[in-house]
């Protein structure tokens, strides 16, 4: 049987398959997708629709993704996990600089607090490591933070498990957030550090960017379900680890509706088999929100 849940942390419970907010913005991940109504029905509809666990980040936009989960979601439903990260400054379309600085740090995270309407967000992630900070220095501004009760736990994004295994030492990580998919799974090593430990990976672009909804095997198999290419590829996180928490993006009612089916899938030993054959290594990950 394949779990619908996971608990965060042990403490936050959330259905393993969320909702990303990348998508409501424009291209390059900068400006407004449209009209504001249309991110704000499709995020209302992800939370009918059972959802629990909305990811999304302070340079998505920048801001506009965060605010407009506020003006979708506000005031929040009980057990609806909000997920934001901050570590990031923009400065146009796929234009990404890691800012890493203590006081830089604490500023983004309250800029999302008063964006999102929250006296504590969740699960708060660091964007990226800032190579010209110390870890400890980072993660510990982060620990300041959950003490004075403006997060309640830390995740990271795009690391290594060599990095996971030193930020274990300086702080408790609920999450990260690396690339992993279908036919990408250079992240194998920081998976199986998560499954030991019991730490959520969200895994980025799940749906490889829209690669895998044309994949021939995923079309075939899908072709033998009844359902779509890609909810096979999600389908398939969803049974390949019990801490694979996908949190596919999309503006579309459809293409939400599409997604959340992907829960229903059940996928055989052929199927795993047929679709494990599919992975390979990647020596690094392209950059991506």
């Amino acid at each position: 049987m394949i779990p619908e849940n996971f608990e965060l942390a042990g403490q936050l419970p959330v259905r393993r398959l969320g909702y990303g907010t990348a998508q409501l913005t424009g291209p390059g991940y900068w400006g407004p997708r449209g009209e504001a109504r249309g991110a704000v029905a499709v995020l209302r509809r992800a939370v009918e629709r059972g959802v629990t666990l909305i990811d999304t980040a302070d340079n998505y936009g920048p801001s506009i993704a965060e605010e407009l989960v506020a003006e979708a979601l506000c005031p929040y439903p009980a057990g609806l996990v909000i997920a934001t990260k901050g570590g990031v400054v923009r400065t146009g379309p796929d234009a990404w600089h890691v800012e890493g600085r203590p006081e830089r740090l604490r500023a983004m995270c309250e800029a999302s607090l008063r964006r999102l309407r929250l006296d504590t967000i969740d699960l708060y992630q660091l964007h990226r490591l800032d190579p010209d900070v110390p870890m400890a220095e980072q993660l510990g501004t982060l620990d300041e933070l959950r003490r004075e009760g403006k997060i309640r736990h830390i995740g990271l994004d795009s690391v290594t498990a060599e990095q996971l295994e030193a930020a274990r030492e300086l702080t408790d990580i609920a999450s990260v957030q690396n690339r992993y998919n279908l036919t990408d799974r250079a992240s194998e090593p920081l998976l199986k550090l998560c499954e030991a430990h019991g730490i959520a990976l969200l895994p980025w672009f799940p749906l490889g960017n829209g690669s895998l909804t044309t994949d021939r095997v995923c079309a075939d198999i899908a072709a033998a379900h009844g359902v779509a290419p890609g909810q096979i590829a999600l389908a398939w996180l969803l049974h390949r680890s019990p801490v694979l928490c996908p949190t596919p993006g999309t503006g579309s009612l459809a293409h939400l509706e599409e997604n959340l089916d992907a829960t229903a899938v059940r996928l055989g030993k052929e199927d795993m088999s047929r679709l494990d054959a599919l992975g390979w290594p990647r020596p690094t990950s392209p950059r991506r929100a």
